[in-house]
């Protein structure tokens, strides 16, 4: 490692330690990691400094409340937990992760299923994503200094795969060692799409997927039946299905749908990135270029501008959790947002809207580019992912012992236990099928009704944005902060996306 690269990660550490003393702010944080070619895609993380963040806090409070699904252990699984698990009875691994509703699930089965049968304790430390970034480089210059690290397992934001892509051990390397096979993990369960856009880099698998926000169609079902109403397919049927709610119950508080465009922030971004892809649209061409003005962006942003006229006016005031908060209240008839909000809408404690709530695909696109007419690994695709992988650190302390536990924290079993207990996050091709996730798939606190929308969404409509580390800087400073004057009405379409280009490049140019 060269001293230039050992000194910027320090630095970055201490900028992770600056944070949480709270001498400098989380927009602070992320242009220093961005600087030092880290980005972040989690809309998890992101979202945690918003006052509507009580609707991530809800998830995981019904994650830690939720009864667990029987175990489905084989008498091989069992067998091999006692007996290869015991040779590592005593040993404590550690795992770095940011809190999720999985990670909660996973962390009770620890304590009720996999210590008492191996003998290992798990660690599992829930802690921001900053922390994760931070504990990660510690590692990473600890692996330089050629000694061991201090964590087993990380939670990777795939934003990161690129600069970390050397410091996990290798999916494949973790397969070869049979001694330590668990019985049926079978990896190619896992959603090919999802290795591919979360856990790889440069074709080599370097982590195991671990959740998938995505984006899916939700609508009232009694609203739409009312007003004698079709789902819509396309993006035109879309509007015109939003217009149509818009002009018939705007009287009594139902507005046609719901943004997350406030002014400044990821979530804004995240919202107008996906009209663009629906419509032909990119960021980055296939030279890594920018790539703003094009006509396909242009139809895009004015495709939201025009969803925009049938919106509350607060809405430049939401990101993605004040737009689920909304929805949730019965303020909207249709929207396209993260699947991970459905359940939400059927949980009576926050919902008004409880049994109303159909999921559907998304419309179909009416242009949509090609990964190789892109560059930075973007795919368009309206239904826009956030997800992130678990990796096993190439400094780990216990890296047989953490194996085992990750094999069986990613297993069919127990990700279907954990999405039958209200995870969200279906990531294997069994979680789809297995009886116990089809049990919940009624109206009621952590449905999975919408499973089939989601693995549909995943296998052919999934969108991922750029994986450059200045990303989700350029996101918040650049694409946000332009993107919010066209929402606000300060400037037009074509002025917003000549600002995106030429800030765009200056910001590559001098990384800020």
């Amino acid at each position: 490692m060269r001293d230039t690269d050992r000194q910027q990660l320090k630095n970055l550490v201490e900028m992770a330690r600056n944070l949480r003393a709270g001498t400098i702010d989380r927009r602070g944080f992320i242009r220093s990691a961005a600087g030092a070619g880290f980005g972040f895609a989690c809309a998890r993380y992101l979202a945690r400094s918003s006052p509507a963040g009580r609707q991530l806090a809800a998830a995981e409070q019904r994650a830690e409340e939720a009864p667990l699904a029987p175990s489905g252990l084989t008498d091989d699984q069992r067998h091999f937990l006692r007996d290869v698990g015991r040779s590592f009875k005593g040993t404590r691994i550690s795992v770095i992760s940011e809190n999720t509703p999985p990670g909660v699930i996973i962390g009770r089965m620890i304590r009720e299923e996999f210590t008492p049968l191996t003998g290992i304790e798990v660690d599992w430390q829930p802690v921001p994503l900053d922390q994760v970034l931070a504990k990660t480089v510690e590692d990473t210059l600890a692996g330089a200094e050629g000694t061991k690290g201090t964590t087993d397992i990380f939670y990777w934001d795939q934003a990161w795969l690129a600069r970390f892509a050397d410091e996990s051990v290798g999916v494949a390397e973790l397969l070869d060692k049979r001694e330590l096979a668990y019985p049926g993990y079978d990896f190619p369960d896992f959603l090919p799409n999802l290795v591919d856009a979360t856990a790889s880099y440069d074709g080599r698998i370097v982590g195991v997927p671990f959740d998938i926000p995505i984006f899916i169609m939700m609508y009232r079902k009694d609203i739409l039946d009312t007003l004698r109403l079709a789902v819509p397919r396309t993006m035109a049927e879309y509007l015109q299905v939003v217009r149509a709610i818009d002009e018939a119950r705007r009287g009594t508080g139902v507005r046609g749908t719901v943004g997350q465009w406030k002014t400044g922030h990821f979530s804004l971004q995240c919202d107008a990135s996906a009209w663009m892809w629906a419509h032909g649209g990119h960021h980055f061409n296939s030279d890594n270029s920018p790539d703003y003005i094009t006509e396909g962006n242009a139809r895009g942003l004015r495709y939201m501008l025009d969803l925009g006229k049938c919106m509350s006016p607060d809405v430049c005031g939401w990101d993605w959790n004040g737009q689920a908060e909304a929805f949730t209240q019965g303020q909207a008839g249709i929207v396209i947002s993260w699947s991970e909000f459905f359940p939400a809408c059927d949980d009576a404690r926050h919902s008004k809207v409880v049994g109303l709530v159909e999921p559907a695909d998304c419309p179909q696109e009416e242009g949509r580019l090609t990964r190789a007419e892109c560059g930075f690994h973007e795919t368009p695709g309206i239904s826009r992912q956030g997800g992130s992988c678990l990796a096993l650190s190439r400094h780990a302390p216990h890296a047989d012992a953490a194996w085992i536990f990750m094999q069986w924290a990613t297993s069919a079993d127990v990700t279907a236990r954990a999405n039958a207990a209200g995870a969200d996050t279906p990531v294997r091709k069994s979680n789809y099928t297995d009886p116990r996730v089809l049990s919940r798939s009624g109206v009621g606190p952590g449905t999975t009704r919408h499973f089939a929308v989601t693995r549909r969404a995943i296998e052919g409509r999934m969108g991922t944005s750029p994986h450059l580390p200045a990303w989700v800087a350029l996101a918040n400073e650049v694409n946000a902060t332009e993107l919010g004057r066209l929402t606000t009405g300060q400037q037009g379409v074509e002025e917003t996306l000549r600002a995106m280009q030429e800030k765009t490049v200056a910001f590559l140019a001098t990384g800020r």
